[in-house]
């Protein structure tokens, strides 16, 4: 069947040592997975169950890039995170079996309409409009997890300018890698493709047109990217 228009292509993640890029699937966000930053939030953590937000594939942009101050927001924010990359099927797998679906690990940020998310969850509505839209997933090239450390000391961090706001380590995660790929796989059959955005530490924090924001994560290359002006 012939298309009727065509649609923009998947977008590719660079991948370190490798020419091909890792193409996106999906994109899933772990909400309130550092202690600290749940609490910042209003929030207290507990370790009933975690939960989750999606995004487009849309909302990837490579690092270095310029994006706009995007549309319907006066309050748009930073969090800085851990991604994982999805290299292999995974559905029902145990948390023992989930580190055979990871294919790599990146450093990345979840950019937040901060006062429409807000909006959406005092009203407990999805909070679509405050998460999911165009270059929200800022990513840096995806390292292979032969090649990084077994994830625990690793520190993670973030600076506007020159000013470091977000500044922890990936053993403060409530939810652990495994953990979180073996939960998620209870409900979606994961697939090669698939990006998994695991939570941001304490710290999150408003930008403005101008701003330029590097964040880092020890042994990945970091993430950075100016806001230019509003759309």
């Amino acid at each position: 069947m012939q298309r009727l228009f065509e649609i923009p292509s998947t977008p590719l993640v660079p991948v370190r040592g490798e020419t091909a890029g890792y193409p996106v699937h999906r994109i899933f966000g772990v909400g309130r997975n550092y202690a600290e930053h749940a609490a910042e939030m209003g929030y207290e953590v507990d370790r009933e169950t975690p939960f989750y937000f999606t995004k487009q594939a849309s909302a990837i942009v490579p690092t270095g890039s310029e994006i706009p101050y995007p549309p319907g927001t006066s309050n748009f924010h930073y969090e800085m995170e851990l991604v994982v990359a999805i290299g292999a099927p995974a559905f029902r797998v145990s948390v023992e079996d989930a580190a055979k679906a990871i294919y790599g690990y990146a450093a990345g940020l979840d950019m937040t309409r901060r006062d429409l998310q807000l909006a959406e969850r005092a009203k407990q509505r999805p909070w679509s409009l405050g998460k999911a839209f165009e270059k929200s997933a800022p990513i840096a090239e995806i390292t292979k997890a032969a090649d990084f450390a077994e994830i625990g000391p690793q520190r993670i961090w973030l600076k506007v300018g020159e000013e470091i706001r977000q500044d922890a380590h990936l053993s403060d995660l409530v939810w652990s890698v495994p953990e979180l790929i073996s939960h998620l796989s209870r409900f979606y059959h994961l697939v090669p493709g698939d990006l998994i955005f695991t939570g941001t530490p304490a710290g999150v924090g408003p930008l403005s047109p101008g701003d330029r924001i590097t964040g880092a994560i020890d042994g990945l290359r970091p993430v950075t990217i100016t806001i230019g002006a509003a759309e």
